[in-house]
């Protein structure tokens, strides 16, 4: 049951961008199609779409009433696939502090957080493990490694290929893409951060995964997409090790943010690519001199 709310949420979500772009909806068949959905589930979608006052559903005619808002959409977290959700269980692990090289992962207690078999949680480790982060031991268990100056220049180098690229991307977006709801609301989230930074710095981490991760998926490239996993791994537990000059840090950091946020609003490229690079400059020579 679980698994089909979040295949009904998500094809939901995906109907709302064809209901932003259309003054009427195709046929129940042609709409399953398009959304790749059982018919029940396009009835739902239509029910729902009609309660929330988007459309008119009269038989076969189904007129687009309004375009939806933000509050339409079902939250990302509730239309996650396993992975995803697997995914985010680990980065909270990982980003709320305390993770020291040598650190324990056991497959069993992740798996009951989340809720899920063993199997798809040893699936998503061994995923990470080809990139040296993390070594696994005997008993299901897994220990997080550190990582080689090489490794993290070669990581970075990547990485601003990858964000420039998709920060462009994101600049070209239709001004109804939830993505610009999303970016006002990781902007208010940093202005709060930042105005009780000396009790909040710590919630950095997790914002700043936010962030980036909605830029990357502007790319519409699984591959820019997935890499960023890692990104976000290494990045960010890394600075886990070191917590010297922490709130000091993430306070820099959250207003280069800021500034990168104003450039991708401003839809200006050569701005977008200069607040781009002076940033991801900042966090590569924040991370080389985390490293011993």
């Amino acid at each position: 049951m679980a698994k089909q709310n979040t295949v009904f949420k998500d094809a939901f979500n995906r109907c709302l961008k064809l209901l932003a772009e259309t003054s009427m909806l195709p046929s129940e068949p042609e709409l399953g199609q398009a959304l790749g959905v059982s018919r029940t589930t396009v009835r739902a979608i239509l029910t729902r779409s009609e309660e929330l006052g988007l459309i008119s559903w009269d038989k076969r005619r189904k007129t687009v009433l309004r375009s939806p808002g933000p509050s339409d959409y079902f939250p990302t977290e509730e239309t996650d696939s396993l992975a995803e959700r697997i995914e985010r269980s680990f980065m909270r692990r990982i980003l709320a502090g305390g993770a020291e090289p040598g650190m324990q992962i056991n497959e069993l207690e992740l798996a009951r957080e989340i809720g899920t078999g063993t199997t798809s949680v040893r699936e998503f480790l061994i995923r990470f493990s080809r990139f040296g982060l993390i070594e696994k031991r005997p008993n299901s268990h897994w220990v997080l490694k550190g990582f080689t100056r090489e490794f993290a220049l070669e990581l970075t180098e990547v990485r601003e290929m990858f964000e420039l690229r998709s920060a462009a991307r994101f600049v070209a977006l239709p001004d109804e893409d939830p993505a610009w709801d999303e970016l006002k609301a990781i902007e208010a989230v940093h202005r709060a951060i930042l105005s009780d930074i000396d009790k909040r710095y710590k919630e950095f981490s997790e914002l700043d995964e936010r962030f980036h991760l909605l830029v990357h998926r502007s790319s519409s490239n699984r591959f820019i997409i997935d890499f960023y996993d890692v990104i976000a791994i290494v990045f960010h537990y890394h600075y886990q090790w070191n917590k010297a000059h922490a709130r000091e840090r993430n306070a820099r950091a959250l207003e280069e943010h800021l500034a990168y946020i104003a450039a991708l609003q401003s839809r200006d490229p050569r701005q977008v690519e200069q607040a781009c690079r002076r940033h991801l400059k900042s966090a590569r020579e924040t991370l080389l001199q985390s490293i011993p």
